[in-house]
């Protein structure tokens, strides 16, 4: 694909390589940051909202709903308008939303402003890998995806303290108000100092469709699962599952028949693209279904403090950024299937061990243990997985193929923090009463740890070992595809273009 840059091809050392570095760094950090802090916030928001587990649980499923459904369209119209002009307009967007995430005075009106978060979110998101990608040379564009990815990654690492630091010292509200000085900035840096560049060669239609269909899809079920929680499954509960169904099989019709679909169904002949991303739908469910309650737990019955709760998370964030690299070497050598096996199993380990809490029980042997076993298999899986999904495909659709696992872990976590609650019989206020919570959290675990372990068995029966030499593991050895991994999800990877 051929890009348009309005100047020259950046080189690496220059000031305006620091200057782009910069920019899609800190654009990129909004969204990272917000990603590990909300979770640390919510027994904070639920007591002074007076939010019971199901607003709590469109806190994160708004914004969810949002990026899963619209991030291949926010890429889309970056390649067609402009990747600076539409990342500008995504952390504009994101900055507004956070503003009115902090001042939301009910849980309601906080989870509609989360949706808009999360719009913003699919605008600025495919487009900080997309500016790098466009504006550097090609022999400095490893060197230049490789800081963004480091950088980016400790902004991850970094975001449940700080935030932990911020609802204790001053209140939930400014994990969003931090966001607007850090928009402000990169706002003015784009507009200086980063070149603009299109896809000249980029479809004129837009699957507008597809993106309403999953969206109503993905809505509906999760608006059905909620609301289960208090009401059970009576006729206006099982009318919205049936609503989802149905429009996510009008979406899988509508991709059939649209000449610009959002997910092309043709990617899933392949074996192992489909094995794969079969994998990711039990891995990304579970964890996502685990660290919306494991916070919760730690908070409401451990009696942690917000930045202990968030300090507790950081082993696995410090695992995955240390040895993603090595974990994406071994898969190279010795194939993905084992790694793609043993990863989930080593994960359903570490949540069973999260059955040993306690309220008094001390975090050297009991939290940290957990958390050291879980991280160490979600390390083992993540950079195999990723890798696998953009072997099973041609390089010239690695892009949509990344998108397309990107979107199905972000809607596999939606449906997981909707229906892990009910499941587990966690309703109401009931994560305010430490015993109920508590009874309910050893159901979720279990739960979890099946559904983990099932991704592990079906990479053991459909993944084959065809990976070929030199595909990248994330996050260090992830150059050659610009491919960014993270904990909360695979990663966005922008189509690939060459300057013209």
């Amino acid at each position: 694909m051929r890009t348009e840059p309005s100047s020259g091809p950046i080189t690496w050392g220059t000031p305006e390589a620091r200057w782009v570095l910069l920019a899609t760094v800190t654009g990129s950090g909004l969204a990272f940051l917000d990603a590990t802090t909300v979770n640390v916030a919510l027994p904070a928001i639920g007591t002074d909202l007076g939010t019971e587990i199901g607003g709590l649980q469109w806190v994160l499923n708004a914004y969810t709903l949002a990026l899963a459904a619209l991030i291949p369209l926010g890429g889309a119209l970056a390649d067609r308008f402009g990747r600076r002009r539409i990342y500008q307009l995504g952390v504009v967007w994101f900055a507004l939303a956070s503003l009115l995430c902090a001042v939301a005075p009910t849980g309601e009106l906080l989870a509609l402003t989360r949706g808009l978060q999360g719009v913003g979110g699919a605008l600025l998101t495919p487009g900080s890998l997309a500016i790098l990608q466009a504006s550097f040379a090609r022999g400095d564009r490893a060197r230049a995806i490789g800081a963004w990815s480091g950088l980016s990654g400790l902004a991850a690492a970094v975001g449940p303290l700080f935030g932990g630091w911020l609802i204790d010292a001053l209140s939930w509200r400014w994990i969003f108000l931090v966001n607007l000085p850090l928009a402000a900035v990169v706002v003015a840096v784009v507009a200086r100092h980063v070149p603009e560049s299109r896809d000249a060669e980029a479809p004129r239609g837009f699957d507008v469709p597809g993106a309403v269909l999953v969206a109503a899809g993905l809505g509906s079920l999760s608006w059905g699962l909620i609301s289960a929680g208090d009401a059970g499954f009576g006729f206006g509960q099982v009318a919205l599952l049936a609503a989802g169904v149905a429009a996510l099989a009008g979406f899988v019709a509508v991709q059939a028949r649209s000449r610009h679909p959002m997910v092309p169904l043709s990617l899933f002949r392949s074996r192992q693209f489909t094995a794969a991303n079969a994998a990711t739908l039990a891995v990304y469910a579970a964890l996502s279904g685990m660290m919306f309650l494991v916070v919760i737990y730690l908070q409401q019955v451990s009696g942690y403090s917000a930045i202990g709760a968030g300090a507790a998370l950081l082993p696995v964030t410090a695992l995955m950024l240390v040895f993603s690299a090595r974990a994406g070497h071994l898969a190279e050598r010795i194939g993905p299937r084992w790694p793609m096996t043993v990863g989930p199993l080593v994960m359903a380990g570490g949540m069973l061990l999260l059955l040993r809490l306690t309220p008094d029980g001390s975090y050297w042997t009991t939290v940290l243990p957990a958390m050291l076993v879980f991280g160490a298999g979600l390390t083992l899986t993540v950079a195999p997985l990723t890798a696998t999904v953009l072997a099973g495909v041609p390089d010239r659709h690695s892009g949509v193929a990344s998108a397309v696992n990107n979107a199905l872990s972000r809607g596999a976590g939606l449906l997981a923090v909707a229906m892990l609650p009910v499941a587990a019989g966690i309703t109401g206020a009931s994560y305010q009463d430490p015993v109920r919570f508590a009874d309910g959290f050893q159901t979720a675990m279990i739960i979890t740890a099946v559904v983990v372990a099932v991704g592990g068995l079906l990479a053991a029966a459909l993944v084959r070992n065809e990976l070929a030499p030199g595909v990248p593991g994330c996050p260090a050895s992830a150059l050659d595809r610009k491919v960014h991994c993270a904990v909360d999800g695979p990663p966005i990877e922008t189509a690939q273009v060459t300057a013209g």
